[in-house]
């Protein structure tokens, strides 16, 4: 429906349409997609200063998943918890590859309706 057929709706009476003018948030031109690596746990504070940053990353944790698995279990908590503060969003791709995202994306889930 065109707006001069909503408009010629109201015109005729005393009523009034408010319409909502609020525009979604532009994306940032200079947002980044990095690929990292998870090798041990304190690398996991690099990572966040990262999304924090507004970058979404890619990240290999095939490493620390061979060396420490307990270890890698902590650093993915603790990006978990650092995208839940941003309002990220956080997902797996394979068993060695995530990917981190700050509040401005959002990840699309296989067969996830949302």
């Amino acid at each position: 429906m065109a707006i001069k057929d909503i408009m010629g709706k109201f015109r005729s009476s005393n009523e009034y349409l408010e319409l909502d003018t609020a525009e979604e948030e532009p994306h940032d031109k200079n947002t980044m997609i990095e690929v990292e690596r998870l090798e041990h746990y304190t690398d996991a504070d690099r990572l966040q200063r990262k999304v924090r940053e507004g970058s979404i990353i890619l990240v290999n944790m095939k490493e620390l998943k061979k060396k420490d698995t307990e270890e890698l279990k902590r650093a993915v908590e603790k990006l978990k918890r650092t995208c839940l503060a941003v309002n990220g969003d956080i997902a797996g791709l394979t068993d060695d590859w995530l990917v981190v995202t700050p509040a401005t994306i959002r990840i699309q889930r296989e067969g996830v309706a949302e």
